[in-house]
C-alpha cells in the first residue's frame, strides 16, 4: 500500500470501541450525514473551472513554459503513430507498475488480420514488499528472473525476441527506448533508480540473467499501452485513459505544438501525467477534510493531489475515513468503531465497487463490515452505500473534467469544430466499476458538447497495446526503408547535377552549330534587349489558347498597358485558317475603335504560343497546332503572312506587323525593360522552356558575326537523345509511355507542371502496392490518370498548411489516409518537386556559364526573367532553382525576376526594340 502512512488507530486500541459521547438523535444524524456527503458534491461551474485550469496548465507545459514544479508534465512518449491494424508478429511485454504490487509478463501474437485475434498468454508475479522498497538492482533482477521463468514455459520459438516495457511511473522520455524515472509512485521506493534510464537498467538485468537474447524496443507507460491496444475502428483512437491504482491520460498531439521536440511535422503521443495537477484555485474548493487527512497521512504529502481524489489506491481509503468519522460521531454502527476500521488500507477499491453494486451491494456491505469487526444495522448498510456513491461519483466527475480538458486541447490543436475521437479506457476502476464509467461519460458529454466521443474498454489492461507500440515501431522502420529506397533516385547529388549541366552545354553547342541535338537552339531574330530609351505606342496580340488578348502598350518613362480579352469560338478554332485570322483582325479593329486608334498604323508584336520555326523577326512557320486548334491551311505556313493577308482583306485597316514572339522571349523582354541585365527568359508552368542572348558568331545559319541574338532553346526536348537516361526512374518511364508524345520532351516531363502530379501519382501507387501507404489497399481513384494535379504539390508543400489540411486535400481525392500517410505523401511531393527544381537550376547554370565564357568574364552578373505557375505558386521551387544555380555556377551572380504580363508586354517591347534598332540603322 502506497500513500497512507500512519494508521489513525490509537496506540493500544485493539478491541471494538464505541463513542463515549451521547449518540445524536435522528435529525442530528441526518444533518451530520448531509454535511459530510455534501463535501463531495461538485458543481458544474467547479468542474468547468478544473477543466479550464488543467487545459491552461497543459498548454503552458506544451510550450515549455512550465514552472519548476509543474501542475502537469506533458511528456512526449516518442510514439508517433497509432496502429493500422496490419501489424503482425510475436512480442513479449513486461508490465511493471500497472497493477500495483505485481508485475506481469505477456506473450502477444498480432496477426495483421482484421477481426482475427490470438489471445495473449500471460503470467502475474507478486512483487515482495522488500523488493518494492529495496535497491533498484534488486527490483530489475526480480523482473528479469520473472521474464525468464515465463519464457521457459512458452512452447514457441524464442529467437530474436522483441520486448515492449510497460513502466507506469512518471518518466522523462528522450526516445522510444530511453526513459528516465522522475519519481516513484504507487508504493514503490526503490533506491538508485530515480534519475536513471529504466530501459538500460532492465537491459543490464536481462544480461545478468543471461538466459535470453531480448531486444527492448520500446518503453511505454500503461496509458499509452491502453490507447495503442484499442482496436482500429470507425473513428481514430487517439486518447488513452487509465484509472487504476493511479490515474493518467495520453493523447496524440501535433508535434509542432510540443516545444521540447523542435519538430513541425507529424504527431506524437503525449503523456499528460495529470495525477500531479494541484491548482489551489481550481482544486481548493472541492477538497474535503478527508482529502486533507488522506494527503497528510500519505508517504508523499502535498504531491499527486489530483490522483488522490480519483485513483483506485485512494477511493477505499477515502470511504474508510468517512465511515470512521461518522462512526465516531455516533451516526454509524451505533457509535462503535473497530481496530480494522481505524486501520489504513482496510477498505480497498474492490470493496467499494462491491458495496456500491445496486443488486448485490447490501449483502456485500454486511459481509465486508462484519469482516472489519463491525455489526451494521439496516440503516447503516444504506448509509455506507451512500458514502461509496458520493466518493466514487466525485472521482468520476473530476476525471471527466480532466478528460474534457484533454479533448479540448486535442480539438484546438486539430482546429476542428467537431472532434470525433475514440477514448480507450483501462485500469481496474474503469473495468470493475460500471457506474464510475457511466458518470464519467455523462459528465464528459456535459463539459465537452462539441466533442463526439466513443469509449472503448481496453482488451487486456494495455499489454496488447505495449506489444502494438513495439510492432508499430517495427512497421514504421520497415516502411521508412521502403520509402527511402523508392525516393533515392529523386535525390540528386552534386555530381549528378553537374553531369546534367555538362550534357546541356554539349547539346547547346551542337544545336548552335546546326548539328543533330536534342536542343534545337532556334534563332528568334531578336537582337537586343530594351535599354530604356524605347518610346511610342505599340499594339500586341497574345494568342495561345481559346481566349486571346489585344493590348495597347504605351512606352514612355514606364510602361502602361490597356488590354481586352476576346474569345475564339470552337467553330473558328477548328474551321479554316482564313476564318480564324479574319476573326482575329475583327477583334483588333474592335479594340482600336474602343481605344480611339482607328486609322492609326501602330507597330504590332504577335505572341504566338504554338510550335514555330522562325526565319526572321517577322516570319514564323507553324509546325503544328496544339491546345485544341485545328484551323485548316495553316500548318507549314508563315502565320505573319496569314495575319497580313487578313488585314488586307479588311480594307481601310493599317497594321504594321513587326515581330512574332514566343512566350519565353516575351518574358525575357518584359523583365529586360525593368532590368537591363536580364538576358535570359525562363518558363516553368504547364511546360518549360528557356531563351538567352547568344553571341551571333556562335549561331550557324544566321549571317553576321557581330552582336547578339536571342536563342529559343526549346529545352523541353533536352534528353530526347538518351542523354538523361541515367536519371530516368521507373515512374518517369510510366508517365512518358502514357503521354501523347512518348520518348519526346523528356526534360519537360521531369520538370513541368503538366507531369509532376502524374509522377507523384505513380509513386503513390507503387508505395501502396508495397503496403507502405493506405494500409496497402488499392484505391480506385488513384488509378485515374491526372487525378493528382500539380497544384496539389504546391498546396501540400506549403509551410502555412497544417498537416490536417494536407489530409483534407488528399481525402477530397478519395484517399482515406492516416497521419503517417500524409507525412509520406508530403515527402513524395517534396522529392519530386525538388528534383524538378534542381534539374531546372542545372539548366539555368549551363546557360549562365555559357554566357560568362562567351564574354571571357571571370564573374558574370545576369538576371533571369521567369514566368509560369509552377515557378510562381510552388512555395519552394524558386529558392531551390536559385540554390542549384549558386552551387553549379559559383562565378555567376544570378538574379531571378518574376515577369508580369510577359507574353503581351514582351511582344510590344520586342517590337519597340526592333523599331529603335531600325531607326538607328536608318540614321
Amino acid at each position: 500500500m502506497d500513500s497512507i502512512g500512519s494508521s489513525g488507530l490509537r496506540q493500544g486500541e485493539e478491541a471494538l470501541s464505541c463513542s463515549e459521547e451521547g449518540l445524536p438523535g435522528p435529525s442530528d444524524s441526518s444533518e451530520l450525514v448531509q454535511e459530510c456527503l455534501q463535501q463531495f458534491k461538485v458543481t458544474r461551474a467547479q468542474l468547468q473551472q478544473i477543466q479550464a485550469s488543467l487545459l491552461g496548465s497543459m498548454e503552458q507545459a506544451l510550450r515549455g513554459q512550465a514552472s519548476p514544479a509543474p501542475a502537469v508534465r506533458m511528456l512526449p512518449t516518442y510514439v508517433g503513430s497509432t496502429p493500422h491494424g496490419t501489424e503482425q508478429g510475436d512480442f513479449v511485454v513486461l508490465e511493471l507498475g500497472a497493477t500495483g504490487a505485481s508485475l506481469r509478463v505477456l506473450w502477444v501474437t498480432l496477426t495483421g488480420i482484421e477481426g482475427h485475434r490470438v489471445e495473449p498468454r500471460s503470467q502475474e508475479f507478486v512483487i515482495p514488499q522488500e523488493v518494492m522498497l529495496g535497491a533498484g538492482q534488486q527490483l530489475f533482477d526480480f523482473a528479469a528472473h520473472c521474464l525468464s521463468e515465463f519464457l521457459d514455459a512458452q512452447p514457441v520459438n524464442k529467437q530474436g525476441l522483441q520486448l515492449g516495457f510497460s513502466f507506469s511511473f512518471p518518466c522523462h522520455q528522450t526516445g522510444l527506448d530511453r526513459s528516465t524515472l522522475i519519481s516513484w509512485t504507487k508504493g514503490f521506493r526503490c533506491s538508485g533508480v530515480e534519475g536513471q534510464d529504466v530501459v538500460q537498467l532492465l537491459r543490464d538485468a536481462i544480461r545478468r540473467q543471461g538466459a535470453y537474447n531480448i531486444d527492448v524496443v520500446a518503453v511505454v507507460n500503461d496509458t499509452v499501452g491502453t490507447m495503442m491496444g484499442c482496436e482500429p475502428g470507425v473513428r481514430p483512437c487517439e486518447v488513452g485513459l487509465v484509472v487504476d491504482t493511479g490515474t493518467n491520460a495520453c493523447y496524440m498531439e501535433e508535434a509542432r505544438h510540443v516545444a521540447v521536440l523542435d519538430e513541425d511535422r507529424g504527431r506524437v503521443c503525449v503523456s499528460v501525467e495529470w495525477g500531479s495537477f494541484s491548482d489551489d484555485g481550481a482544486l481548493g474548493p472541492v477538497l474535503t477534510t478527508f482529502d486533507h487527512t488522506l494527503d497528510h497521512e500519505s508517504l508523499n504529502p502535498g504531491a499527486q493531489r489530483f490522483e488522490k481524489m480519483i485513483g483506485g489506491l485512494y477511493l477505499g481509503e477515502l470511504v474508510r475515513l468517512v465511515l470512521a468519522h461518522l462512526a465516531r460521531c455516533g451516526v454509524l454502527f451505533g457509535g462503535c468503531t473497530s481496530p480494522a476500521l481505524l486501520s489504513q488500507g482496510s477498505i480497498l477499491l474492490e470493496h467499494v465497487a462491491e458495496m456500491e453494486d445496486p443488486s448485490t451491494g447490501a449483502a456485500r456491505v454486511h459481509a465486508i463490515l462484519q469482516d472489519l469487526g463491525l455489526s451494521p444495522g439496516a440503516s447503516d448498510v444504506e448509509l455506507v452505500q451512500h458514502v461509496c456513491v458520493a466518493v466514487c461519483t466525485r472521482a468520476a466527475q473530476l476525471c471527466a473534467a480532466a478528460l474534457a480538458a484533454v479533448l479540448s486541447c486535442l480539438q484546438h490543436s486539430r482546429e476542428q469544430q467537431t472532434l470525433q475521437v475514440a477514448v480507450a479506457t483501462g485500469g481496474r476502476v474503469c473495468e470493475r466499476h460500471p457506474r464510475f464509467c457511466s458518470v464519467l461519460q455523462g459528465t464528459v458529454m456535459l463539459l465537452a458538447p462539441e466533442c463526439d466521443v466513443s469509449f472503448i474498454p481496453s482488451v487486456d489492461g494495455g499489454g496488447r497495446g505495449v506489444a502494438m507500440v513495439t510492432a508499430v515501431a517495427a512497421r514504421l522502420a520497415a516502411h521508412r526503408r521502403l520509402l527511402e529506397e523508392t525516393l533515392a533516385p529523386f535525390r540528386l547529388n552534386h555530381d549528378q547535377l553537374a553531369a546534367v549541366q555538362a550534357q546541356m552545354r554539349k547539346a547547346m553547342a551542337k544545336g548552335l552549330r546546326g548539328e543533330a541535338s536534342s536542343l534545337r537552339m532556334l534563332p528568334t531574330f531578336v537582337r537586343a534587349t530594351p535599354d530604356g530609351s524605347e518610346r511610342g505606342d505599340f499594339l500586341a496580340l497574345d494568342l495561345g489558347g481559346t481566349n486571346f488578348r489585344v493590348l495597347l502598350v504605351r512606352v514612355t518613362t514606364g510602361v502602361q498597358i490597356t488590354s481586352e480579352i476576346y474569345s475564339i469560338p470552337e467553330t473558328v478554332a477548328q474551321g479554316s485558317g482564313q476564318q480564324l485570322f479574319d476573326h482575329i483582325v475583327d477583334c483588333i479593329v474592335d479594340f482600336q475603335q474602343k481605344q480611339g486608334l482607328s486609322g492609326q498604323s501602330l507597330p504590332l508584336g504577335f505572341t504566338f504560343s504554338f510550335p514555330c520555326r522562325q526565319l526572321g523577326l517577322d516570319q514564323g512557320i507553324l509546325l503544328n497546332w496544339t491546345k485544341g486548334f485545328k484551323a485548316s491551311d495553316c500548318e507549314g505556313q508563315d502565320v505573319v503572312s496569314l495575319l497580313r493577308e487578313a488585314i488586307t482583306r479588311r480594307q481601310a485597316v493599317e497594321l504594321n506587323v513587326v515581330a512574332i514572339v514566343n512566350d519565353t522571349v516575351g518574358t525575357m523582354m518584359s523583365c529586360g525593360y525593368e532590368d537591363p541585365r536580364c538576358e535570359i527568359g525562363l518558363i516553368v508552368g504547364t511546360g518549360t522552356n528557356a531563351c538567352y542572348m547568344e553571341e551571333l558568331r556562335n549561331v550557324a545559319g544566321v549571317p553576321g558575326d557581330s552582336g547578339r541574338m536571342c536563342i529559343n532553346m526549346e529545352w523541353g526536348a533536352f534528353g530526347d537523345d538518351g542523354s538523361l537516361a541515367m536519371l530516368n526512374t521507373r515512374f518517369d518511364a510510366s508517365v512518358d509511355q502514357a503521354s501523347i508524345n512518348p520518348s519526346k520532351q523528356r526534360f519537360e516531363k521531369m520538370i513541368s507542371g503538366m507531369y509532376l502530379g502524374e509522377i507523384v501519382r505513380h509513386i503513390l501507387l507503387h508505395l501502396t502496392s508495397l503496403g507502405v501507404l493506405f494500409r496497402g489497399q488499392q484505391i480506385q481513384r488513384l488509378q485515374t490518370r491526372d487525378i493528382f494535379k500539380t497544384k496539389f504539390l504546391s498546396e501540400i508543400e506549403s509551410d502555412s498548411l497544417a498537416l490536417r489540411q494536407v489530409r483534407a486535400i488528399l481525402e477530397d481525392l478519395g484517399l482515406p489516409l492516416t497521419s503517417d500517410d500524409a507525412l509520406m505523401v508530403l515527402e513524395v511531393c517534396q522529392a519530386v518537386s525538388q528534383r524538378a527544381a534542381q534539374l531546372c537550376g542545372a539548366g539555368v547554370a549551363a546557360v549562365v556559364e555559357k554566357i560568362r565564357e562567351n564574354r571571357g568574364l571571370e564573374e558574370l552578373a545576369v538576371s533571369v526573367g521567369v514566368d509560369g505557375t509552377l515557378y510562381k505558386l510552388h512555395p519552394h521551387f524558386s529558392s531551390l532553382v536559385a540554390a542549384t544555380v549558386r552551387e553549379l555556377a559559383p562565378r555567376c551572380v544570378v538574379t531571378f525576376l518574376q515577369s508580369e504580363d510577359g507574353s503581351g508586354k514582351g511582344a510590344a517591347l520586342v517590337t519597340a526594340v526592333a523599331c529603335r534598332l531600325a531607326q538607328l540603322t536608318r540614321v
